[in-house]
């Protein structure tokens, strides 16, 4: 996706990006009272047919797109469409700031659409601040008519980024895996979609059950394990071309796996003997080296964001327990002592919180820092696990599973504070989500 500082529509001299400016959303308070914005739907100055539809229609789908995503980041409360009235398409660099003022909108999205003369979309988005009647920021966007939503996820990113101070998340993807049927008889299969559910599809047929995929940090591939001839492996799935292979050629059972953040390794679990532990092995394949040692079950790792440590869990004390060690397996402590147990430990890219599973009657997702300190829970439903972090750290994906052999797993998230839960679509059940990083 080519990225560029839009000029105004009429094509005159393009101002400066003003980075300037006092509006902003407190991440903590404004889940309790969101900003009014306005995003009207984003005007074109020739209405030209398009592979993705025609650009008029394609200014509203945008401006729809835009409103979800910040509404769904529980900090904004965008206008209603009958609040606000068409933007003519001169306005769009010109807006009319006593008209919006007077809808009680604290900020303002504009943009517009262009088809390109080489098939190309480009897509202008603009940010002011109503009240001082001034622009914040504005960011263009050219884009394939079949990444028009890409568009609208990267202008939304850019106005969370500039409103919140926080790291953008929107334009991102979760891998996970897809459910039908009883709990005894379940289908899995691995399937792949943008953050809110479009774009899905899916990657394998589910002729062998599928478990906990995760991205590769170049996001060209998957690790995930499958139980292809019944024994559980580890495997790499290429995006592109639908192949995939075995990482780890051994008939022990290998599970849990999650590459380092530079791709190099593939960290996994091995059980062998009656004893489990982490090991990590180059992710080209090869031979595994071993990184804990300890009787029982070492499992679930996942690299701090630099790579130095690696985040585990444990029942080497009696019970499931998290853990911390460096890269090579070195220095070992455990941080977690609070009640019940504490299970699939995953690192914040921020690297300032690591979100776990806590069990303690039933099954909720919490947070707390790599010392072990600041313990949080931020759900509490029957049975929710298996966070994922968003690309910024602020939002975490989960499944939550239903009640019964009948009951299937649902994706959910929630963000840092606990209140802004929702439920993300998908087409059937699903569990084990992992959210890779922002796209390129």
């Amino acid at each position: 996706m080519a990225q560029e500082t839009p000029p105004a529509p009429s094509a005159a001299p393009a101002a400066q990006q003003q980075d300037g400016g006092g509006l902003v959303v407190d991440v903590e308070g404004g889940i309790s009272a969101p900003m009014p914005i306005a995003i009207p739907v984003m005007p074109t100055q020739s209405v030209v047919n398009t592979p993705a539809g025609s650009t008029d229609a394609l200014g509203r789908q945008l401006a729809d797109i835009i409103a979800t995503d910040l509404r769904n980041s529980g900090l904004f409360t965008p206008l209603p469409a009958n609040r606000m009235r068409a933007v003519a398409f001169p306005e769009v660099t010109a807006p009319a700031f006593d008209y919006w003022s007077g809808t009680g909108a604290q900020s303002l999205v504009q943009g517009f659409v262009r088809a390109n003369g080489d098939g190309n979309l480009t897509v202008g988005c603009y940010l002011y601040d109503v009240a001082a009647k001034t622009e914040l920021t504005r960011q263009g966007f050219v884009v394939p008519p079949a990444d028009w939503r890409r568009a609208a996820h990267k202008c939304a990113d850019t106005i969370y980024a500039r409103l919140t101070g926080e790291g953008p998340y929107f334009d991102s993807r979760v891998v996970y895996v897809s459910e039908t049927g009883p709990k005894d008889k379940r289908v899995k299969r691995l399937a792949i979609m943008d953050q809110d559910g479009a774009n899905h599809r899916f990657l394998t047929n589910g002729q062998s059950i599928v478990l906990t995929p995760r991205f590769a940090p170049n996001q060209q591939s998957i690790v995930y394990m499958s139980y292809v001839g019944k024994i559980p492996a580890i495997y790499v799935y290429d995006i592109g071309s639908g192949k995939q292979r075995l990482v780890v050629q051994n008939v022990a059972t290998t599970f849990a796996p999650r590459f380092s953040p530079d791709g190099r390794f593939i960290l996994f679990s091995m059980a062998q003997g009656g004893n489990t532990d982490v090991y990590r092995v180059s992710s080209q394949g090869g031979t595994p080296q071993r990184l804990t040692t300890s009787p029982g079950i070492d499992t679930g790792g996942s690299y701090s964001p630099d790579g130095s440590k690696i985040v585990f869990e444990s029942d080497r004390s009696g019970g499931q327990q998290i853990y911390v060690m460096n890269a090579d397996g070195s220095n070992q402590q455990r941080i977690s002592f609070g009640g019940g147990r504490y299970a699939t430990p995953v690192w914040s890219p921020r690297g300032d919180l690591i979100a776990f599973t806590k069990l303690a009657g039933n099954f909720r997702i919490g947070i707390m820092s790599p010392s072990g300190g600041g313990e949080k829970l931020l759900t509490d439903s029957w049975s929710d696990e298996g966070p994922s972090w968003s690309p910024n750290g602020r939002v975490i994906n989960f499944y939550r599973s239903g009640r019964g052999s009948g009951g299937s797993g649902q994706l959910w998230s929630v963000d840092l504070t606990g209140v802004n839960e929702r439920r993300i679509p998908t087409p059937l059940g699903g569990s084990d989500p992992a959210w890779g990083p922002l796209r390129p």
